[in-house]
């Protein structure tokens, strides 16, 4: 089901027109992601640090593979030559990333779009935590309209190709 997802928001990019910043590893949902990118004729930019190069094993036949010193420039780069942000189901590192690119939105340091690919209500948990923060009053609901959630592929990449205009 995940693997489909991925595998889909890849060929989905590709028919907008979009490519891939990500972060250079050939394994996960994201090495999914970007070999469809690949296999549609899409632009693909890997960044991946130094350390994990060789424990995650880089891709190898992306368009381009930065291979940095750490994750602060690794996430810096991929901000940079990113004209959006793309969220899948993953673990602690996605987290990180989300909400690190959330609240650079929060604090005016870009205007990229955001999509989050809910796959079968993955995120539901995350975005319920989400709506109480701003029903509590922590968190300002024009933050959270910055992102766009869909459990649909073809949805998610083009709402990321119309705001990317």
């Amino acid at each position: 089901m995940y693997v489909d997802a991925a595998h889909a928001i890849g060929v989905e990019l590709g028919k907008h027109g979009l490519g891939l910043v990500y972060g250079g590893g050939r394994a996960g949902l994201m090495g999914v992601v970007a070999d469809a990118v690949l296999a549609g004729g899409g632009q693909v930019v890997g960044v991946i640090p130094e350390i994990l190069a060789t424990t995650e094993i880089a891709h190898d036949t992306l368009t381009e593979l930065h291979v940095v010193s750490g994750m602060h420039e690794r996430k810096a780069l991929m901000a940079e030559r990113a004209a959006g942000f793309l969220t899948l189901p993953g673990g602690i590192g996605t987290y990180e990333e989300f909400f690190e690119i959330l609240t650079w939105a929060a604090l005016g340091l870009h205007a990229k779009p955001m999509g989050v690919l809910n796959v079968a209500g993955y995120f539901d948990p995350l975005l319920k935590l989400l709506e109480h923060a701003v029903s509590e009053g922590f968190v300002k609901q024009k933050y959270l309209d910055f992102v766009f959630v869909s459990d649909d592929p073809a949805a998610v990449a083009a709402e990321l190709a119309s705001r990317a205009q």
